[in-house]
C-alpha cells in the first residue's frame, strides 16, 4: 500500500522550523504572505504551459472538450487566474478556448459540468458575463437550456444528474440567482432522491445509488458526491433527514483507519485515499454537512478522514482527482470551516511539497503526471490551480465540486 504514497515526514505546525539546505522545510517555515507570492508565481508560469500544451501545439483543434482530461480544464485554469490577477488577457483567451469547446462538444449527450455539454455551457456563460458580452451570454444560455436529460441518465457526479444540477448551481452563482429556475433545480433534485429511496429499499442507508452495477461510496461516482451537490439546494425537511442519514450510515461503516470503502462491493480494501474514492472527497462532503447541518459528528468525522488524508494522502500522483493537489483541499475546506492555523500549514504542506519536488519527480517519472498529463483533472493544471487557490485560501474551492 505505501508504494501509493510517499511517506509524510513534513512536520506539524508546532514543529517546523527552516533548516539549511532544506528547500521544502525553508517554504514550510516561510510567512504566508512570502510563500503565497511564490505559489502565484509558479501557478501562473504553469498556466501559460499548461496553455501552451493544451491548445498552443495542437493547431486550436479540440479533440476531448471535458474540464476533466480536455480543453475546457484550460479555459476553466484561466478564468480562475483571471479572478486572482485581474488579467484580460486570461478571460479572452478563455472566451477563445470556450468557442472552440462549444463547437467540439453541440453533439455531445453528456451532460454534466465536468464531463459534459454543461460545464461548456455554463463557464460560457459566466466568462461572458464577466467580460460584459450580453450577445455571448444569451448565446450560452439558450444552448445549456437545450440540454435535456435523458431518462436512463444515472445520477452521479461526472456523468449524471448531480453533475447536471451542479451546473445549474454554478449557473445561478455567477450570472445570477433563478438564471436556472427554482422549478427546474426542483424536479431535478426530486429524480434523484426519488431513485435513491427506490435503490435503498430494505438497506440500512436512507439513499443509495448505482453507477454500471457498483454502489459506489466516493465523490465521483458515488454517495458523497451525490450528498454534496443535494446539500446547495433548497432540501425539504424529510430529503434533508435522508442526506444526513445517509451520510451517518457512512461514517458509521468507514474502515477502523477513518478511511472509507470506493463501494457497498469492496468493504474490505482500504487503500484507495483520492478524491474520486475514499476519505479525500468525502471529507469534503463531511465539512460541507457540518456547515449545512451544524452538527459536530460531521466536523468531527470530517477531522477524522482528513488525518488519513494527512497520514497517506501524499500520493505519488500530481492531479485533482487522485494526487495530491485534489487532497490538500481537504485541508483548506476546514481552514474555512474552523479557522484552525494547523489546517492551513497542512494545505500548506501540500502544496509546498508539489511546488518544492513535484517537478523533479514527475521527470524522473517517481510521480505519476496522468493519462492526461496537462489537464485540470488528471495532470498540471490541477496543480497550477490549487497554487491560485492557495493565494487567498477563503476562497479556495475544490474545481467543479465546491461552489
Amino acid at each position: 500500500m505505501a508504494d501509493r504514497f510517499f511517506n509524510n515526514l513534513m512536520p506539524d505546525l508546532s514543529q517546523t522550523v527552516a533548516e539549511d539546505g532544506d528547500s521544502l522545510m525553508n517554504l514550510l517555515a516561510m510567512p504566508y504572505s512570502s510563500l503565497s507570492h511564490h505559489l502565484k508565481r509558479s501557478a501562473l508560469d504553469l498556466k501559460e504551459t499548461v496553455v501552451i500544451e493544451t491548445w498552443g501545439f495542437s493547431g486550436q483543434l479540440v479533440h476531448d472538450f471535458t474540464l476533466y482530461s480536455g480543453t475546457l480544464g484550460t479555459a476553466f485554469l484561466l478564468f480562475r487566474a483571471y479572478q486572482v490577477t485581474a488579467n484580460a488577457n486570461d478571460l479572452s483567451l478563455c472566451l477563445q478556448i470556450l468557442k472552440a469547446c462549444d463547437a467540439a462538444s453541440a453533439s455531445s449527450r453528456d451532460v454534466t459540468f465536468i464531463c459534459g455539454r454543461a460545464g461548456v455551457c455554463a463557464l460560457g456563460a459566466a466568462a461572458a458575463k464577466r467580460s460584459g458580452d450580453q450577445e455571448l451570454l444569451n448565446y450560452y444560455l439558450a444552448q445549456f437550456h437545450q440540454i435535456k436529460l435523458s431518462n436512463d441518465i444515472p445520477n452521479e457526479l461526472l456523468y449524471g444528474r448531480v453533475g447536471y444540477l451542479w451546473a445549474c448551481l454554478f449557473l445561478n452563482k455567477y450570472v445570477g440567482a433563478e438564471t436556472l429556475s427554482s422549478t427546474t433545480i426542483r424536479q431535478v433534485t426530486e429524480e434523484i432522491i426519488k431513485e435513491g429511496r427506490s435503490m435503498a429499499k430494505n438497506g440500512s442507508s436512507p439513499l443509495m445509488f448505482e453507477w454500471y452495477g457498483q454502489r459506489y461510496w466516493g465523490a465521483a461516482h458515488g454517495l458523497a458526491g451525490i450528498m454534496h451537490v443535494l446539500m446547495d439546494v433548497q432540501l425539504k425537511p424529510d430529503e434533508a433527514e435522508d442526506v444526513k442519514g445517509t451520510l451517518k450510515y457512512m461514517i458509521n461503516n468507514r474502515f477502523p483507519s477513518g478511511n472509507y470503502p470506493a463501494s457497498e462491493e469492496d468493504m474490505r480494501r482500504d487503500f484507495l485515499v483520492h478524491w474520486c474514492h475514499g476519505a479525500p472527497g468525502i471529507a469534503l462532503t463531511l465539512v460541507k454537512a457540518a456547515q449545512v447541518f451544524g452538527e459536530r459528528e460531521f466536523l468531527e468525522a470530517g477531522a477524522a478522514a482528513a488525518e488519513v488524508v494527512w497520514n497517506r494522502g501524499l500520493l505519488k500522483k500530481v492531479g485533482i482527482c487522485h494526487g495530491i493537489s485534489g487532497n490538500a483541499y481537504v485541508f483548506l475546506s476546514l481552514y474555512r470551516a474552523t479557522g484552525k492555523s494547523e489546517y492551513l500549514h497542512r494545505a500548506k504542506a501540500f502544496a509546498s511539497f508539489l511546488l518544492d519536488r513535484g517537478h523533479k519527480l514527475l521527470s524522473k517519472g517517481e510521480m505519476h503526471g496522468g493519462d492526461s498529463p496537462y489537464s485540470l483533472f488528471e495532470g498540471v493544471g490541477g496543480m497550477a490551480y490549487l497554487f491560485l487557490d492557495m493565494v487567498d485560501p477563503s476562497q479556495a474551492r475544490f474545481p467543479g465540486y465546491e461552489l
